[in-house]
């Protein structure tokens, strides 16, 4: 991945396994990773981080991953950031065209699925 280092990509997953894994795939691979397992705090964090790519689960324990992606997407100031929805539930892809999300990855998802995702995100 080219330039992989400028690109700073926010994941917000309430499961701390899950969360340390994609945080570490993506490390590896020179990405700028910040973090959170709360969502309550999501939209702060993109308009400080300015994150070219934010990674969410849709299940959040306080926050519908969803709600996240609509707010992202209906601010002018940040609707152009892809955002790449996880979840381990298929017909999920039944509800994200609606709320702007970019993508999908289920769970449980491969290194290389993942990283694929993220590329093509970033290279849209």
């Amino acid at each position: 991945m080219k330039n992989s280092k400028k690109h700073k990509i926010l994941v917000i997953e309430d499961d701390a396994d899950v969360l340390a894994t994609i945080e570490s795939i993506l490390t590896v691979k020179g990405f700028d990773v910040y973090t959170s397992s709360t969502g309550l705090d999501a939209m702060s964090l993109v308009e400080e981080k300015k994150p070219s790519l934010v990674i969410t689960d849709i299940f959040l324990g306080d926050v519908d991953g969803r709600i996240i992606c609509q707010s992202i997407k209906n601010n002018p100031q940040t609707s152009h950031i892809p955002i790449i929805i996880i979840s381990g539930k298929p017909e999920i892809y039944n509800t994200i065209q609606h709320v702007g999300a970019n993508d999908v990855v289920l769970k449980p998802f491969n290194h290389e699925t993942l990283l694929q995702r993220v590329e093509r995100q970033l290279c849209a």
